[in-house]
């Protein structure tokens, strides 16, 4: 199985667009404007070198390059490249491709010369799009995925069960897909900070930490084992959600029932295209400077998009008062349908 993940994919679009920004630091977020409230969506190589990532305060990313270009976001654009892209994948003969995102997808197939068919592939999709593109071969999904961070940019890596320990045995657990800052923490509290310790860990101590069901999957992904089967199942999503940053924090109680009223509006019109009814709320809350907080809560189903408003404004009436907000965000869980494609991400033994 490989994983194909498209090289600095938002920037090379726009770079498409603009050829004359070929080698130039150039910054994507927001709209574009620095003294605006927003973040980084993505950064070239040259951006990247000054050390801007994904994330980032717009602000902050243009002090770091005074000379970078900064534009908006388009992602209208960036879904037509993606689908191209996509489309040359299917494309292929005898491959299964299962989409993860705009820039990357893991794609199934039967040879005897996996570097070959990826070194084929990256030219197919740079012939028909002009992006490209690096390729992680493995056994397992696991495994594809992190080889491809060995291939970047535009190369070719495989990690297999035979080399992933000495490949990836001495590096730090947070360079493990699936895994973040706070449980690469919470692994170092356990006297694991290598993934050769999580592979030897003793799962019982995963268990105790991370319980019944994550534990075991830790340490599976230690070992780099997981799914080796490419889903080309549609992925059905879970939800929908839409959030604000506000160029002026909130402060008044009217500003703050304003702008959730239109959070869920945006939210509900979303849920309608989907026609499945809303079974949980989550209002997402940033406090100024930077404290971030989310209330949650189950409801009876419902398709009704003033039930939903009602209840989105109750979650809305646990923001602390006095304290200033700059960012809210709302998202709606969905019922599932019954032959959707099951959990979170392919890292969990399958999807």
């Amino acid at each position: 199985m490989l994983h194909v993940d498209l090289d600095q994919f938002i920037a090379a679009v726009e770079v498409l667009r603009r050829p004359e920004l070929a080698g130039r630091p150039v910054i994507v977020g927001g709209r574009g404007d620095p003294a605006e409230r927003a973040v980084v969506s993505t950064a070239s190589y040259e951006a990247r070198a000054y050390g801007v990532g994904s994330g980032m305060p717009l602000r902050i990313a243009a002090r770091k390059v005074p000379d970078a270009v900064i534009l908006p976001v388009d992602h209208d654009a960036y879904l037509e490249a993606s689908g191209k892209v996509m489309a040359v994948l299917r494309s292929q003969p005898g491959t299964t491709v299962q989409v993860l995102g705009w820039d990357e997808a893991f794609v199934g197939l039967e040879t005897s010369d996996p570097e070959a068919f990826a070194r084929q592939l990256q030219q197919a999709v740079l012939a028909e799009t002009r992006l490209h593109c690096s390729v992680g071969i493995g056994d397992t999904l696991v495994r594809a995925k992190v080889a491809t961070t060995f291939g970047k940019p535009a190369g070719v890596f495989r990690l297999t069960e035979d080399n992933w320990l000495e490949v990836m045995g001495e590096r730090p657990t947070i360079e493990l897909w699936g895994v973040g800052k706070a449980v690469s923490r919470r692994l170092a509290t356990l006297g694991i900070k290598t993934v050769s310790g999580l592979a030897a860990a003793n799962t019982a101590d995963l268990v105790s930490e991370f319980g019944p069901k994550m534990g075991p999957w830790y340490a599976q992904l230690g070992r780099g084992d997981g799914s080796r089967t490419v889903d080309d199942t549609p992925w059905v999503a879970r939800g929908h959600s839409r959030e604000t940053t506000f160029q002026r924090d909130l402060t008044e109680p009217r500003q703050l029932d304003d702008a959730v009223r239109e959070l869920a509006a945006h939210v509900m019109e979303d849920v309608a295209a989907e026609g499945r009814p809303v079974v949980g709320l989550t209002l997402k809350v940033r406090y100024a400077p930077f404290t971030t907080k989310t209330y949650g809560r189950k409801i009876p189903e419902t398709t009704d998009a003033t039930e939903v408003l009602a209840k989105a404004l109750e979650l809305a009436a646990k923001i602390e008062p006095g304290r200033p907000v700059r960012l809210l965000g709302l998202r709606a869980e969905m019922t599932m349908p019954d032959d959707s494609r099951q959990g979170h991400t392919p890292t969990r033994s399958g999807w």
